[in-house]
């Protein structure tokens, strides 16, 4: 069909030059200027994905973890930019129907001798190639064209440029033995249409640009994208990854060989080892029970914990999909949400395991956990009122059995309290400033850090930018810009160390946007804390279903001021404000203290004799 299709121009070009060569040349050129409006379609279409880039890069830093969640965010973006992943392939979904016809219409034109002169430059274009030495050039000239153009579309292409060396390369070496071996096993007409067809896609990237011109579309120098590796880099990555998993190998090994274990922990990173530390040193303190600790990082913490009774483990993201689904102790413990709704499944092994659920914070369960999150859990620790109040509301609302809730507190509020007891009547010389924001996309130090470090500076303050760590690991461009602006204010200091909390129990004022942190300081500290309001971060879009407040915005007011993002010009009258006053929120932090908040001083032992005591019910059950 698509060679009758297009038989019809070709011989009506060879009737009107008398030469097939110059019908075929004539065709390429129809053909390109009829596809025109889909190369100018497809090349804003290019424009809207270089865009994106940046953002999709934070997306996949943000949810390198979560697949699901990572399609989901991708879908929203292409849909807000009106970015097409079709028209980004319909050139060539254009083109391969026109290369088949184009084939069999150049055959067909080769047997209809009467009607063209198969000479064209001393070539007979009837022939295939291989049947005559002169001839070999036609294939020579298809591969050293495609060669041509894929250099020319790798500087001046608007996608090709954003290629690495391997993907660059790889296009053009394909396309080279492409255009090579259907010039060589086709008639040397088919392989003049190929030359011509790489020659004129080189003036159609020109036009496409003069048309469209990418830079007018896309700020190249100040784009924040992933710095790109060097060689060395990369080889020491590889050479990482080998050793990683070796290591799991080794460990997961070792795991399953230990028959009968009873409590396990796992933990997606070092950083969360403080939200378990409490009630693991309960347990080791107050009993003989082992713990067998499951990391996914291979420079945990608890991998310099020397105690006994205390097992550690590394398996890596993706290996604990397996671990998980072949789980043989009794009780596990985590702070990963979603059981058995993504690829982190109970155990099919041992059905009646008890997890034991524990969050990072005092945050809403329904507002920062995904609808769903908790259902697959047996145990709860609730940190404060607010949690088991969610929990049974949840319940109630989806007709789901009662988990078990365990009025526990929150551990790190007693930790972050007693250490700042240690230095409360330390005085500063200076208002010290502690600015905290989330790693949630439009954090304040991606918004308006600049405005508010314009606002601050200059004033007598002691200003500190504390950016989250999983934003310095994941967001090495944008941390090199906010380092750089920080640099011009003598004020102003960058803390990217965070071994030690002394900058958080000195400030005075905390300054930050959703993150716990504000909420954190204010309870240990009974300081105001600054909430900035960034688009908030609503994991669950049918939280209000609940009909409970979440804590995030009930607690805001309670413990500090809040302040729009188009005024943070203004935030040094607030800061100023809330210096002069100390004490205006003390007796509202305190009541949040002794009427919400669970088992203050004394959440390790209520938690950790939970633990033993179900350790020693699971133990009792199974030697009946």
């Amino acid at each position: 069909m698509f060679s009758s299709i297009f038989y019809a121009p070709i011989e009506f070009f060879g009737r009107l030059t008398g030469s097939l060569g110059l019908s075929v040349i004539l065709f390429t050129v129809l053909s390109k200027i009829v596809l025109f409006p889909i190369s100018l379609i497809s090349q804003k279409n290019s424009i809207v994905m270089v865009k994106l880039m940046p953002e999709i890069d934070d997306l996949k830093q943000r949810y390198e973890s979560d697949p699901s969640a990572l399609l989901r965010e991708q879908k929203i973006l292409y849909k807000r930019e009106h970015y097409s992943s079709i028209k980004a392939v319909l050139p060539l979904l254009i083109q391969i129907p026109i290369i088949i016809g184009v084939i069999g219409a150049v055959n067909r034109a080769c047997a209809n001798i009467d009607a063209f002169d198969f000479g064209f430059l001393g070539l007979d274009l009837s022939l295939v190639p291989s049947f005559s030495s002169k001839l070999i050039l036609i294939p020579i000239l298809a591969v050293l064209s495609a060669v041509v153009m894929c250099v020319v579309q790798n500087v001046y292409n608007v996608v090709s440029r954003e290629q690495g060396f391997f993907g660059k390369w790889g296009i053009t070496i394909f396309l080279a033995a492409f255009s090579g071996y259907f010039a060589f096993v086709c008639t040397a007409g088919v392989g003049l249409y190929w030359i011509a067809g790489n020659v004129l896609s080189i003036v159609v990237t020109f036009l496409c640009n003069l048309v469209y011109n990418p830079k007018k579309y896309i700020d190249y120098e100040n784009r924040s994208i992933r710095p790109k590796l060097t060689r060395e880099e990369k080889t020491a990555a590889k050479q990482q990854k080998r050793v990683a998993k070796l290591r799991e190998n080794e460990d997961v090994k070792r795991f399953f060989s230990i028959d009968n274990k009873r409590l396990v922990f796992y933990s997606e990173a070092s950083g969360f080892y403080k939200y378990f530390q409490p009630f693991i040193e309960y347990i080791l303190d107050n009993s003989d029970i082992d713990i067998y600790y499951v990391t996914s990082d291979t420079n945990d913490q608890v991998f310099g914990i020397a105690r006994e009774h205390f097992h550690t483990f590394y398996c890596g993201p993706m290996g604990f999909i397996t671990l998980a689904m072949k789980l043989d102790s009794d009780i596990a413990v985590m702070t990963l949400p979603d059981l058995d709704k993504y690829h982190i499944k109970r155990s099919i092994v041992k059905k009646d395991i008890d997890y034991i659920y524990i969050d990072h914070g005092m945050g809403s369960y329904h507002l920062c956990l995904r609808e769903g999150a908790l259902d697959r859990f047996d145990t709860i620790f609730c940190y404060g009122k607010n949690h088991n109040e969610e929990v049974r509301a949840t319940e109630k609302y989806y007709g789901l059995p009662e988990k078990k809730l365990v009025n526990v507190g929150f551990p790190l509020i007693d930790k972050l309290t007693e250490d700042y007891k240690k230095i409360q009547n330390v005085k500063n010389e200076k208002p010290q400033i502690l600015i905290a924001p989330s790693w949630q996309k439009d954090n304040l130090g991606e918004l308006c850090l600049q405005e508010i470090i314009r606002s601050l500076s200059g004033n007598g303050y002691e200003i500190t930018f504390r950016p989250h760590p999983e934003f310095v690991k994941r967001f090495a461009g944008k941390m090199k810009q906010i380092t750089e602006f920080c640099a011009q204010f003598d004020d102003v200091t960058v803390q990217t160390d965070f071994s030690s909390n002394s900058t958080v129990y000195t400030s005075d004022v905390v300054i930050t946007d959703w993150s716990s942190i504000g909420l954190e300081f204010s309870l240990a500290t009974k300081k105001p804390t600054v909430f900035v309001n960034t688009p908030i971060k609503v994991m669950n879009p049918n939280y209000k279903k609940i009909g409970i407040e979440p804590m995030e915005l009930w607690s805001r007011s309670k413990v500090g001021e809040s302040i729009d993002v188009d005024k943070v010009s203004e935030i040094n009258l607030l800061i100023e404000t809330l210096l002069a006053n100390p004490q205006k929120y003390k007796s509202q932090i305190e009541d949040i203290l002794t009427n919400h908040m669970y088992n203050l001083g004394n959440t390790a032992r209520v938690g950790g004799e939970y633990i033993i005591a179900k350790v020693n019910e699971k133990n009792a059950e199974s030697q009946d």
